[in-house]
């Protein structure tokens, strides 16, 4: 990972493919963006854009560069989408940043450090499961920022009160209500997120939908306590503790979160679930 950030860092001012920063991690594209969103809590390409952006900043304050000139230092195809761009991070023009530098933001390098952890071990059991499908509602978010974290929230807080929940609920399959993160985007900054379960009668409503879940080799993660706040902190083992220790990968498909438990998920003794798609490094 460290050196895939300094790969980043020496080719800030040529095009950048997702493919080769991965292949410097030794992984695969998709196991490569996951990881490090979970990790730096930003996707590979909003990383990239920040940090060209800071350091657009910092040659249109410290030298005589034209703004069009370092627009197309920094990859953007015209000053007005550079500008849009500066803007969205800065809140002021470039142009005006070369004339008042005391409002700008910084977006430093990343590094990683090692930290011994194992104190607290990781359950997890591997299971095979044949493909099925499911039906339910979803909907398309983006992961800048941490707004599909909010997002999906505010999804199931809706699916509850409008009972949509209760309805799957009664129609379930043994897996109880799912949550499936899935249509990843190639540039890793959209996904859709679908409530449902597994489908087990004939016709489902006319506005839900059906997905197909491929049969997979699952790594399953017990998640005990309140929604939502315990899912995010079992997410983030997963991928800077399990993966790392393991000999396994991402396998590419939806991820699943499972909510087997009729208890009430506000209370600390809340069961639930984390299914990964995986695979053999």
């Amino acid at each position: 990972m460290l050196d895939s950030i300094e790969y980043i860092e020496r080719n800030l001012d040529n095009d950048l493919f997702i493919e080769d920063i991965a292949a410097i991690a030794y992984m695969s594209k998709f196991h490569f963006q996951r990881m490090f969103n979970m990790l730096t809590g930003y996707t590979v390409s909003e990383y990239i854009r920040n940090r060209r952006i800071t350091l657009a900043a910092q040659e249109l304050v410290n030298s005589r560069s034209k703004v069009i000139d370092v627009a197309m230092k920094y990859g953007y195809e015209s000053p007005e989408s550079f500008t849009k761009a500066f803007r969205k991070i800065h809140g002021i023009s470039p142009s005006e940043a070369k004339k008042n530098s005391q409002s700008l933001k910084a977006y430093p390098k990343l590094s990683f450090q090692i930290q011994l952890k194992g104190d607290v071990e990781m359950d997890y059991k591997i299971v095979e499961k044949d493909g099925f499908t499911v039906g339910g509602k979803s909907i398309r978010t983006t992961t800048i920022g941490g707004e599909n974290n909010r997002k999906i929230a505010a999804f199931w807080d809706e699916s509850n009160q409008s009972g949509f929940t209760g309805e799957l609920a009664r129609n379930c399959g043994s897996l109880g209500l799912i949550g499936i993160c899935t249509d990843f985007d190639k540039q890793q900054e959209n996904l859709t997120y679908l409530i449902g379960a597994e489908k087990n009668i004939e016709q489902i409503p006319f506005d839900w939908e059906e997905r197909q879940i491929p049969s997979a080799t699952w790594a399953v993660f017990p998640v005990y306590g309140a929604m939502p706040d315990a899912m995010p902190r079992i997410w983030e083992r997963i991928f800077s503790e399990w993966f790392p220790a393991t000999g396994y990968e991402h396998a590419g498909g939806p991820e699943m979160e499972v909510y087997i438990s009729d208890a009430d998920p506000s209370s600390e003794d809340y069961y639930s679930e984390i299914w990964i798609p995986i695979k053999k490094k």
